[in-house]
C-alpha cells in the first residue's frame, strides 16, 4: 500500500513538461550516483561528509603530484569517472550543473597534502563558478603552505570573437586529465606538469552540436529546439550556441563543425593543416545513440583524412556529457611523440576508453575528512564597542537581505537561474545564526575572515565564492588596526580579488559596478577626520547610481554575458544586493551607541 502511494506521488510529480528520470529523489541523485560509481570500482573511495571521490591507494600518491578536478554533476563520467592510477587523484562534485563548494575542494586538497603529495594541481574548466571556487580553495591552501597550482581548460571553438568570460571548458579537459596523470605517475614535478599542459592547451579545441535539450532533475528542459532544427556551438549546460539551422546529414554537419573550428578568421580556432598529427575525440553529449555516434565518427575521420591530417588516436564514447542531451562534440588536439606516450600510458580510471576492469566492491569505503575550520584556541567570547557595533551591522544586513529575497530572485531570472535572492538569504541566515552565538570576533580582521568562511560554506554558487574571496582578501588590510582608512583599503583589496578571480571589471554589468564607485568615494577617508558617516552616505549614493547604470550595460562576465543585451533591461541583481548591504551598514552605523557602551 505504501509503495503504491509512493508510485502515485511519483506519477503526479513527473506530470507536465518535466522529463522523466530514473532516480530515487531529486535531492539525493548526485550522492546516489557517486555511491554507485564507488561501489562498482575498487580503486575508488568517498571522502566522508563530502561529494568527493578519491583513489583508494592514497599511499601511492606520496612523493607525486596529486591531481584534482571537478565541477557540477551531470557531465558523467566527468569527473569522478577519471579517478584512478594514471589520471586523477580525486574529483569534487557539485549539484547538477553547479560548481562544487570551496569547502569540499579544500578538503580534497588537504587530504592529498596529508597523503604526502609533492604538490597539488587543480584542473578546472573555464566557467565562472568553477574558477572562483577552485581559486578560493587554492588561495586558502597556499596560505597554509601547501604547494598548489591551477590549470584552466578553455577549449571551446564556437565563438568567433573572444568574450570577456573567455572560451568555455569542454571535452578537451579529459585529454588534460590523462596527460597530467601520466606525468604524475612518472614523478614529474608540479611546475613541469603545469608548463607541459599549458603548451598542450594552446593546440586544443572542441565544438559541439545539439539535436535535443537536457533537463536538470526536477526541472523542465533547459531550452527548446524545433523537431527539424539543430544548434551549433552550445555549452555543456545548455548555454546558447552560435547558430540554429535546419537538420542536415551527419557528413554535412561534421564538415561544418570542423570548418568552423579550424577557420583562421575564428579567434577561437585551432589551426589544423595537411600533415599535422592530432588526436580526435568523438564525444556523446548523453542522448545520442551508439549507432549515430559511430556514423559521426566515420564522418569526422573521413573529412579529416581528406584534408591529409594524420589521426594518431581516436577516442569515441561518452567522455563528457550533458545529462541526456542529444548531440555530440568533436575535440582536436595536436600531439607529438612524447604526448602520445602520455595518452597511451596505463590508467585504471573507469571513464577512460579501454581502461582496465576490476572486481566489484561490496560496499562504499570512506575516509575521515580533515577539518576545514581553524583550530579552536579556547579563547573566551569577545565583547566591547566593536562587537556591539558589528552585531548591529550584521543584524541589519541579514534582515535586509532576507526581506529582499524575492526581489533579487526576480531580477536574476532575467539573466541567470533566478536564485540570487536565495543565495543571499542563505548568507543572511548564516549571519543570524552567528548573532545567536557568542562567536562574533572583536576586530575587523577576524570578523571578515569569519564572514568569509560563512559565505563560503553556506551561500553556495558563484556568489558565495565571490563574497568569500572578497572578504578574505579584505581581511588582510585589517591585521594591524581598524581605523577608517584601513577599512577603505580593505574594500579596495576585496575588489581587486574579485577582479582577479572573477575576471570582471568596472562596466561589465556585475556587482563591481556598485562596489567600485563606493570604493572610490571611501578612499577619501582619513584617520584624522570625523566625517566617516557622511563619506559612507555619499559612497552609498554612488553605489546606487552604479547599480542603476547596469540597466544599460552589455554583460561581459558571468552567465549574463551569454544573454543578448536586448533581453537585459533591469539592474544587475548582484549590484543591487551590494547596494542593499552598503545601505544596511550605513543605517546600523547611524544608530546611536547605547549608553555605557561608548
Amino acid at each position: 500500500m505504501l509503495a503504491a502511494r509512493g508510485y502515485i506521488r511519483a506519477v503526479k510529480w513527473f506530470r507536465g513538461k518535466r522529463s522523466k528520470k530514473l532516480i530515487n529523489s531529486v535531492d539525493n541523485c548526485v550522492d546516489d550516483a557517486l555511491d554507485g560509481l564507488v561501489a562498482c570500482n575498487v580503486g575508488m573511495q568517498l571522502l566522508q561528509g563530502h561529494r568527493i571521490v578519491i583513489r583508494s591507494d592514497l599511499k601511492n600518491i606520496k612523493g607525486k603530484v596529486a591531481l584534482l578536478s571537478g565541477g557540477g554533476s551531470g557531465h558523467e563520467p566527468a569527473h569522478a569517472g577519471y579517478v584512478g592510477v594514471g589520471m586523477l587523484s580525486g574529483a569534487i562534485a557539485g549539484d547538477v550543473f553547479t560548481s562544487p563548494p570551496t569547502g569540499s575542494i579544500s578538503a580534497a586538497i588537504r587530504t592529498m597534502d596529508r597523503a604526502g603529495a609533492a604538490g597539488v594541481l587543480l584542473i578546472v574548466k573555464n566557467y565562472t563558478g568553477d574558477r572562483l571556487n577552485f581559486g578560493l580553495a587554492l588561495e586558502e591552501a597556499k596560505a597554509e603552505g601547501i604547494a598548489v597550482e591551477m590549470v584552466i581548460v578553455a577549449d571551446d571553438c564556437a565563438f568567433t570573437t573572444h568574450k570577456k568570460a573567455g572560451r568555455r571548458g569542454l571535452c578537451g579537459t579529459v585529454l588534460i586529465h590523462k596527460m597530467a596523470g601520466a606525468m604524475s605517475e612518472m614523478g614529474k614535478p608540479l611546475d613541469e606538469i603545469v608548463e607541459r599542459l599549458n603548451t598542450a592547451l594552446r593546440k586544443l579545441g572542441t565544438m559541439g552540436i545539439c539535436l535535443s535539450p537536457c533537463s536538470v532533475p526536477g526541472s523542465e528542459p533547459t531550452f527548446n529546439l524545433e523537431a527539424d532544427e539543430l544548434e551549433l556551438g552550445l555549452g555543456i549546460h545548455g548555454e546558447a550556441g552560435i547558430e540554429r539551422i535546419k537538420m542536415i546529414s551527419a557528413d554535412e554537419v561534421i564538415q561544418k563543425i570542423i570548418d568552423h573550428m579550424t577557420n583562421p578568421s575564428n579567434e577561437s580556432h585551432v589551426s589544423v593543416q595537411a600533415g599535422d598529427h592530432i588526436v580526435l575525440i568523438v564525444n556523446n553529449l548523453g542522448g545520442l545513440s551508439c549507432l549515430e555516434l559511430s556514423i559521426v565518427a566515420k564522418s569526422a575521420v573521413k573529412y579529416l583524412e581528406s584534408k591529409e591530417v594524420v589521426i594518431e588516436r581516436a577516442y569515441i564514447g561518452s567522455l563528457m556529457t550533458s545529462l541526456e542531451m542529444g548531440g555530440t562534440s568533436l575535440t582536436l588536439m595536436h600531439v607529438d611523440s612524447e604526448q602520445l606516450k602520455l595518452l597511451d600510458s596505463r590508467s585504471s580510471a573507469p571513464g577512460w576508453p579501454n581502461a582496465g576492469k576490476h572486481r566489484l566492491a561490496r560496499k562504499c569505503k570512506t575516509l575521515n575528512a580533515p577539518s576545514l575550520e581553524p583550530e579552536n584556541t579556547g579563547t573566551p567570547p569577545e565583547s566591547g564597542p566593536f562587537v556591539d557595533k558589528a552585531r548591529s551591522v550584521l543584524d541589519m544586513i541579514s534582515t535586509t537581505l532576507l526581506q529582499m529575497e524575492e526581489e533579487l530572485n526576480e531580477l536574476d531570472r532575467e539573466a541567470g537561474d533566478g536564485d540570487c535572492g536565495v543565495t543571499h538569504a542563505r548568507a543572511a541566515q548564516a549571519f543570524k545564526n552567528l548573532l545567536t552565538s557568542d562567536a562574533v570576533p572583536g576586530n575587523g580582521h577576524q570578523l571578515l575572515l569569519c564572514l568569509g568562511r560563512l559565505t563560503r560554506d553556506h551561500m553556495g554558487g558563484a556568489s558565495g565564492a565571490l563574497y568569500s574571496i572578497s572578504l578574505m582578501a579584505a581581511a588582510q588590510s585589517l591585521k594591524d588596526n581598524n581605523n577608517p582608512s584601513s577599512w577603505a583599503a580593505a574594500l579596495n583589496s576585496g575588489i581587486e580579488a574579485l577582479k582577479r578571480y572573477g575576471g570582471a571589471e568596472l562596466g561589465d554589468r556585475t556587482m563591481l559596478d556598485s562596489l567600485c564607485p563606493a570604493e572610490e568615494e571611501l578612499s577619501k577617508l582619513t584617520d584624522e577626520d570625523s566625517n566617516e558617516l557622511q563619506v559612507l552616505a555619499e559612497a552609498v549614493q554612488k553605489a546606487e547610481a552604479g547599480a542603476e547604470a547596469t540597466k544599460d550595460m552589455i554583460a561581459k562576465a558571468g552567465r549574463a554575458s551569454y544573454i543578448s543585451s536586448a533581453q537585459l533591461t533591469r539592474p544587475d541583481p548582484g549590484a543591487v544586493a551590494c547596494v542593499a548591504i552598503l545601505k544596511a551598514i550605513l543605517t546600523a552605523l547611524e544608530q546611536p551607541t547605547p549608553k555605557g557602551q561608548e
